[in-house]
């Protein structure tokens, strides 16, 4: 018997022992159990699902393993991917700048330091060499001799901090455990004195229990006492589903802010500590979200009657004023500057960053390039007129450019290194229209020399959601694509921030069908520009992009023809009940508990509208066991849901619906290196074999 038939036949025997062996389960999201077959697949440790997961993934490696060019291509992609150096972004303490570096041969980044500017560069810590796990932040205390770092392991993203003394060079013995990751990210902010910090904890959990990932707080830790002597200073009862941001000044006032969020996605409250205590200065009524320190105050941008976003200054006595209304362009960030400020500023895909004096006049425009960046962090010292930017582009990896406010030059200070030529690649702009009449930005990537011609193979990918932009990034191993004739095309749909605070609230709880049909319409545009045609047009997404992805191949199947999804919702009613996140996420899709909110989500979530005999697109989804965003029985349910679908379709229209589950890893976000490539190589492969990507480079 062939090895496919085999699977496929485990599989069939599999789903018919477990349907029958596992009671319908009621649940609060307005679908009946009795109408959700696959019920069964949410429960990990069910013997018939850990069966299910291992022949799923026996036959998604197969079936890739044996597509013609897959190994010539993916020898491609690696090859791009392990030859150039990666830089994180940087920091600055105590004279000395900190940044991850991986060099090739590393399976996980290592943290560098260098006395700042003339330093040579240093490895300061590698934490798995020490058999502590990954590394996952880090924050240095101001005078530089003490380094907090975070680590993990299997991917589960639940931080463990430990103090290391750059002095005695050596870990202490200071282990943190629950200090956020998984829904609530981490945040630590040093004393001014260096001997201890702020920083974001779950409850610690009864003996024999695991953590809750509710009702973080923030707490405070001194160096060299037990994790149980850290005492709550702030957010003990604010929300269960509490995030926070903590910012210190840098400077000799030391002051510090909080800015608490209830889940993702939302405003926040703005507190700052005034005599031992947190007071707050601004509330969900200023729609702020982000801050930063600025000549003694605290610079928020607020979004309030300013769509693109203002900025109000609190000062020590919590009295607020606007320093700068609202202009053109987005804000994205803020960050000090001598006696003034810098303002990074988006208008979909396109960025840049401004310089303001003490009394907010605009002193000029950064001279970055105009298209095809996206800025991605600044470090600047209170008081200072030098900054160092941190930016990518689509053909740029990281660069680090130091500004002179002074006379406004720029100077390169570092960049990451590639083997390969990315000059060669052309960047072209189209619109889609939305069923609305908004108008979408797609990026395309191409070759020079690479012009429509209407059969080019086409991935379009999107996100959609929480605010968070669809930018600049570098192409990397996706070159490999784009060398063989390939196209790359990315969409600005509704639901980030690349226009403003609107541009996210239209895209968001009973307005998530606009993100589908802006998706569709950036496709669409493809299409008529002559980029590509149906058959060879496939999407890609990732979390919130992988429920865009499932939700547009439901509702149009036939207008794409792969389509591959990373860690998505695809069930979404089931989201908020089952998984932590699910709670963290009301602000973004709202909740089944209201009426209404249910009826729009049922409307676009993916698997409820997956229909029996339909001609679905080629459909791969990955995702991770210990995934505490998006819960890995997500992507299960969708794969069996539309496999079963096809079994209604003439075999000679039917078309692949793999999965593949990583039993050590998470949502993604610190992924070991060759996982990540081979993520990489699996989407390109597949894709290559339904989209008919040509063989040989061009």
């Amino acid at each position: 018997m062939h090895l496919r038939s085999c699977c496929l036949l485990i599989l069939a025997l599999v789903v018919a022992s477990s349907a029958q062996a596992v009671e319908p389960v009621p649940d609060r999201a307005g679908v009946p159990a009795a109408n959700d077959p696959y019920r069964w697949l949410e429960r990990a440790d069910d013997p018939a699902v850990q069966q299910w997961i291992a022949a799923q993934n026996q036959h998604t490696e197969a079936l890739l393993g044996a597509t013609p060019d897959g190994a010539a291509l993916g020898a491609r992609i690696k090859q791009l991917a392990t030859s150039g150096t990666t830089l994180s972004d940087p920091v600055m303490a105590g004279g000395t700048l900190y940044y991850m570096q991986r060099v090739p041969g590393q399976e996980h980044a290592q943290l560098m330091g260098q006395a700042w500017p003339d330093g040579a560069a240093r490895q300061v810590l590698d934490p798995e060499a020490s058999g502590l796990g990954s590394m996952d932040g880090f924050w240095p205390s101001p005078d530089g001799r003490y380094l907090a770092y975070g680590t993990e392991e299997g991917g589960n993203e639940l931080l463990t901090l430990h103090v290391f003394d750059r002095r005695m060079g050596k870990t202490l013995d200071d282990q943190l455990p629950w200090a956020g990751g998984g829904p609530t990210p981490p945040g630590l902010s040093w004393d001014a004195d260096g001997k201890g910090f702020l920083y974001v904890r779950y409850a610690p959990p009864a003996s024999g229990s695991e953590v809750s990932l509710f009702n973080a707080s923030v707490v405070h830790h001194t160096v060299g006492q037990p994790a149980n002597e850290d005492v709550v200073a702030f957010g003990e009862y604010y929300s269960p589903v509490a995030e926070y941001a903590l910012l210190n000044s840098g400077d000799a006032r030391s002051q510090t802010a909080i800015l608490a969020m209830e889940g993702d996605g939302g405003p926040v409250d703005v507190f700052m500590l005034d005599a031992g205590r947190f007071k707050r200065v601004l509330g969900h009524e200023a729609n702020a979200r982000q801050a930063a320190w600025v000549g003694g105050r605290l610079y928020v941008t607020a979004f309030k009657d300013a769509p693109r976003g203002k900025i109000m200054a609190v000062d020590g006595s919590g009295r607020v004023t606007t320093v700068l209304a609202q202009r053109d362009g987005a804000i994205q960030q803020v960050a000090p500057l001598g006696d003034g400020f810098l303002v990074v500023r988006s208008w979909g895909p396109d960025w840049w960053v401004e310089h303001y004096d003490a009394k907010a006049k605009l002193v000029r425009r950064l001279p970055l390039p105009a298209q095809g960046i996206a800025i991605e962090t600044i470090v600047s010292a209170a008081g200072s007129d030098k900054a160092m930017l941190s930016y990518r582009g689509w053909t740029l990896p990281r660069r680090w450019v130091e500004y002179h406010g002074a006379d406004g030059t720029l100077r390169t200070l570092l960049e990451a290194k590639t083997a390969a030529d990315y000059s060669a690649i052309a960047i072209h702009r189209v619109e889609g229209i939305s069923k609305d009449g908004t108008r979408i930005p797609v990026t395309v990537l191409a070759m020079k020399g690479i012009l429509p011609n209407g059969r080019r193979p086409t991935i379009l990918e999107g996100y959609g959601g929480f605010g968070s932009p669809v930018r600049a990034g570098f192409v990397g191993a996706d070159l490999a694509w784009l060398e063989r004739g390939g196209v790359l095309a990315y969409a600005n749909t509704r639901g980030g921030n690349e226009f403003g605070e609107d541009w996210h609230a239209q895209g968001q709880k009973l307005h998530k069908q606009n993100v589908i049909d802006d998706f569709h319409a950036a496709a669409q545009a493809l299409v008529k520009q002559g980029w590509t045609d149906s058959a060879r047009l496939g999407i890609f997404g990732i979390s919130d992009g992988g429920l865009l992805v499932g939700a547009s191949l439901v509702q149009r199947p036939q207008d794409y023809r792969a389509a591959v999804a990373r860690v998505g919702l695809y069930d979404v009613p089931r989201h908020e009940a089952l998984t932590a996140n699910g709670q963290y996420n009301r602000n973004e899709y709202g909740s089944v508990s209201d009426p209404v909110q249910a009826k729009a989500t049922l409307a676009y979530s993916p698997l409820q509208h997956v229909t029996a005999g339909t001609v679905y697109p080629a459909v791969l989804l990955t995702t991770g066991a210990n995934d505490t965003h998006v819960g890995a029985w997500q992507s299960r349910k969708f794969a069996a849901a539309l496999q079963a679908a096809g079994k209604g379709v003439p075999e000679a229209s039917r078309r692949p619906v793999l999965l593949l589950t990583r039993l050590n890893a998470g949502h993604g976000g610190d992924a070991p290196f060759s996982q990540r490539v081979n993520d990489s190589v699996l989407s390109l492969v597949f894709f290559a074999r339904e989209l008919g990507l040509p063989e040989k480079a061009l």
